[in-house]
């Protein structure tokens, strides 16, 4: 008679023996999970990383360096690149990109943000069109208005000007950034409103001194995003502006490309200096950011 040798082992002390392979197989998936997530963030840094890295490098070579050792670090750093790149224009370029992408900044979101107050809090006559209106405006594509706009900007005497770009660039803007801050406006508490009122606020005191102050992620988030446009629009900033002393960074870049010719380096030294500054904006404001695009997406 044969009897069987887990008979003597306790039923209690079976069940645990047979949940431990069960609960280890989970937490294995869930483990290399994990770190197949983190490996493809860190591939996914790397090829964003190291083509700003390669273009920094490459700004403090010279032209042996450059052809020779494409890949490796510079001999020395040659901040004369830098200098040079200056003073072939990229320092008036850069000027003219500061005063036209702050303008159209401030412009865009406060226009934006009083917009999206107007349609989610004050019960305006036709509120459905004018939200039907702005969704139109973000299917013309830029490119198709450039004929129209070249003589409207001429008739308002602003054609090879600044002003230009700042009008354009808030105009085709401005309805994107109002669904974007309309988007978060649209559950905020209706009763801070209501309570401001009752303390004697009037719409414009709310406005600025409750609602501004409560979208203020949002509002980052837009200032970046149009930054980002502005920043590096080329096609109006091509076809707008015809003086070489009013060019902005994207086309004086180009133009400074041809007059370069082969000086890689005081060339990748520019494009260093035109990336700098949004790279720095976004590592600042990058948690608003985030925030206010994950808050206003999920709204």
């Amino acid at each position: 008679m044969t009897t069987d040798p887990t008979a003597t082992i306790p039923k209690a002390r079976q069940r645990r023996g047979n949940a431990i392979p069960a609960n280890r197989g989970p937490g294995l998936r869930q483990a290399i999970g994990k770190w197949l997530i983190w490996l493809a963030l860190a591939i996914l840094a790397v090829l964003v990383i190291y083509p700003l890295l390669w273009m920094v490098f490459s700004s403090f070579k010279d032209n042996g360096e450059v052809f020779g050792h494409p890949f490796g670090l510079p001999g020395q750093l040659r901040w004369h690149n830098f200098v040079e790149a200056g003073n072939a224009g990229v320092v008036r370029y850069f000027t003219n990109s500061v005063i036209v992408t702050a303008g159209s900044i401030l412009t865009t979101t406060l226009f934006s943000a009083w917009a999206a107050y107007g349609l989610v809090r004050l019960n305006i006559p036709f509120g459905g069109p004018v939200v039907l209106l702005l969704l139109g405006g973000l299917m013309l594509a830029p490119t198709v208005a450039l004929i129209p706009l070249f003589g409207l900007l001429q008739q308002l005497h602003i054609y090879n000007t600044l002003w230009a770009l700042l009008v354009l660039y808030t105009a085709f803007r401005i309805p994107f950034t109002t669904f974007l801050i309309r988007a978060y406006m649209i559950d905020l508490p209706p009763d801070v409103d209501e309570a401001a009122i009752l303390d004697g606020a009037s719409r414009s005191q709310i406005f600025w001194q409750i609602i501004l102050p409560m979208c203020r992620p949002i509002l980052v988030s837009a200032a970046l995003l149009q930054a980002l446009f502005a920043w590096n629009e080329f096609v109006f900033a091509l076809v707008f502006l015809s003086d070489s002393n009013l060019k902005t960074l994207p086309v004086g870049l180009m133009d400074m490309q041809s007059r370069l010719l082969t000086n890689w380096p005081v060339q990748f030294a520019g494009l260093t200096m035109a990336a700098l500054p949004m790279l720095v904006l976004f590592l600042i404001g990058q948690r608003q950011f985030l925030r206010g695009l994950t808050e206003g997406m999920g709204k």
